[in-house]
């Protein structure tokens, strides 16, 4: 899957998801979890790489629900979706997140994609994606209306202005991306690439997560 790039500088952890995934997030505090018990934390760099689960949700939002949608996708009854939610609801919970799956709204993730890109300038970007995150599994927001990610992203610092450029700056990075994921055949996210080396797939456990990161320091030793 991965080429060998030459080891120098920090360790980089590529971390392709997407903002409206629920493992996702999970996998986020699971790796914060694991980078906080890594010795080598401080030579670290993480860098978020777009993903969307669901291309085809409409930009404008939709009205259906996620449970509907989800028992619509995986051909199961809404009983079944519910049960499914509640599951990884209660997953997150013992990450500490609190997930209000009844809230969430479908909706595109392409434009919270390309704001998180835009935060990377100003080295915002893991506090957008964490915003971005806590906004659509805890509060309900639709992450693909323009007024709500001006707002979130003026609560980061993050200029949002370009929103509404009709050449959609950062498009084509979202898109490459992509494109890159499928390369490097990642069919579901997250998807954690460290050093282009060690791949994570999933969200690991913390442990598992700092395993691989002292393997990843262990071969730049050994190079």
């Amino acid at each position: 899957m991965f080429a060998r790039p030459a080891l120098t500088g920090d360790v980089k952890v590529e971390i392709w998801s997407d903002v409206v995934c629920p493992w996702c997030y999970i996998g986020k505090r699971r790796f914060e979890d694991a980078l906080a018990r890594f010795e080598h934390r401080d030579e670290v760099e993480v860098v978020w790489r777009s993903f969307e689960l669901d291309p085809s949700a409409p930009r404008d939002g939709s009205s259906l629900d996620l449970t509907a949608h989800l028992a619509r996708k995986y051909g199961v009854s809404l009983e079944q979706a519910e049960a499914m939610h509640a599951r990884v609801t209660q997953v997150a919970a013992d990450e500490g997140l609190e997930y209000r799956l009844d809230l969430a709204r479908r909706g595109s993730s392409f434009d919270a994609h390309r704001l998180v890109h835009a935060a990377a300038g100003a080295g915002l970007q893991d506090a957008m994606k964490e915003r971005l995150l806590r906004a659509y599994f805890t509060e309900g927001v639709l992450l693909s209306d323009h007024d709500e990610l001006r707002r979130l992203a003026a609560e980061v610092g993050v200029d949002a202005s370009f929103l509404d450029d009709p050449t959609e700056p950062y498009a084509d990075a979202v898109r490459a991306d992509v494109e890159e994921a499928r390369a490097l055949e990642v069919s579901g996210v997250p998807f954690f690439a460290v050093d282009r080396r060690f791949g994570i797939a999933g969200a690991q456990d913390a442990d598992t997560v700092l395993l691989v990161l002292q393997r990843a320091w262990a071969a730049r030793d050994a190079a």
